[in-house]
């Protein structure tokens, strides 16, 4: 969903969620995660970890972008367009890979 279109308090499905759409919904539930509230506590690299090996494909960055999204709103944190998160996954890769 656009992120400037979700309501906290309409949180029923993950396609509720900000920048979660029907294809990235099917990415979450290969994980195991089927509703927003599974997401609090969830740590975005390992999300992304995860659906790199189920699919045993490499996923592009920008699905952690979301992943970095969707965690922070659940967090509490604003609704933001997934872009916003590309930096700090750009800094925090680096940190992981040094």
């Amino acid at each position: 969903m656009s992120p400037d279109k979700v309501r906290r308090d309409k949180l029923c499905v993950l396609e509720d969620l900000p920048n979660i759409g029907k294809a990235m919904a099917a990415d979450l539930r290969l994980i195991g995660i089927h509703t927003p509230e599974q997401l609090r506590g969830q740590d975005a690299f390992a999300m992304y970890d995860a659906l790199c090996a189920r699919t045993g494909l490499r996923q592009d960055p920008c699905v952690l972008d979301v992943f970095l999204s969707i965690v922070d709103f659940m967090r509490g944190g604003s609704a933001k367009p997934w872009w916003a998160y590309t930096q700090q996954r750009k800094q925090a890769t680096v940190r992981r890979h040094a």
